[in-house]
């Protein structure tokens, strides 16, 4: 049987690859797919990893760019209460057109291939994420359960081994795309206050979209920009407010968030 890693490029799939090797555990093929929204620092690391372990990736793509769906692409929507025109518009939970793309991609290759393991990057506490489906085309193996390997287990696998992402995740939790509308909006004011040009990368991307501009709740990344200029604006302030003020700024700005965004949480 032959194991085929998905190779998202997290701690969790790299910590996969690399104890999976480590224990001899012969590895076929592992897959990669390029959404062209990676943080430049996972683009790294995967140059990294594939040096490090030998393996020459299948590095997977849409035949179409993922800007170009968000906002060029022609299409006619299903679902009726959605604006047919140019491009997707922005991820959301139930508009996940990038996930199917991903999904597709990688299930195109695998039919290319016979008696294959796909191999999945679930940490042990993650067990409850396995999906319970016993007519799957093509069972799968989470090694890092088999192997009982935590999250965070499994990052500092990856950092005794050398990878530690340019820093990614000293800022975040989770680093998928950039730009993904589903991260929580603690995530995305770190995007803005230390990835500057990434956000502004967001800010140009959000002025190409023509329908479905919606960004987590708000009407578009602009509309979020303001928000999170406000605080700013208002945090400047709070040596002029006294705690008790500052204290009820606070309360308003958490609620805030929980209200429109609670139904978005990973």
């Amino acid at each position: 049987m032959k194991n085929i890693i998905s190779l998202s490029g997290g701690k969790d799939s790299s910590a996969l690859l690399l104890l999976m090797l480590e224990k001899n555990e012969p590895i076929h093929s592992v897959i990669w797919f390029d959404t062209g929204w990676e943080f430049p620092e996972m683009v790294e690391h995967i140059d990294k990893l594939e040096k490090y372990t030998g393996i020459k990736f299948v590095k997977l793509k849409s035949p179409k760019t993922f800007d170009y769906l968000l906002a060029q692409h022609s299409f006619i929507p299903r679902n009726k209460k959605f604006k047919k025109g140019n491009g997707y518009g922005w991820p959301s939970m139930i508009r996940r057109w990038c996930t199917r793309i991903k999904i597709d991609t990688i299930e195109k290759y695998h039919k290319t291939q016979s008696n294959f393991t796909p191999c999945i990057g679930f940490a042990a506490d993650e067990a409850k994420r396995v999906p319970i489906n016993l007519k799957k085309k093509w069972p799968a193996r989470y090694p890092l359960i088999e192997y009982d390997i935590s999250e965070a287990e499994a990052l500092q696998f990856c950092y005794d081994k050398g990878f530690d992402w340019g820093g990614l995740y000293k800022l975040f939790g989770r680093i998928s795309c950039f730009c993904c509308p589903l991260q929580r909006i603690g995530e995305l004011r770190k995007l803005r206050k230390h990835k500057s040009e990434l956000w502004q990368r967001m800010l140009e991307m959000d002025k190409s979209i023509q329908v479905n501009r919606g960004f987590k709740g708000y009407k578009t990344v602009h509309d979020l920009d303001g928000k999170f200029a406000e605080e700013d604006r208002q945090l400047k302030l709070n040596f002029k407010m006294t705690p008790a003020q500052v204290l009820q700024l606070q309360i308003l700005h958490t609620s805030e968030d929980y209200s429109k965004n609670m139904e978005y949480r990973l």
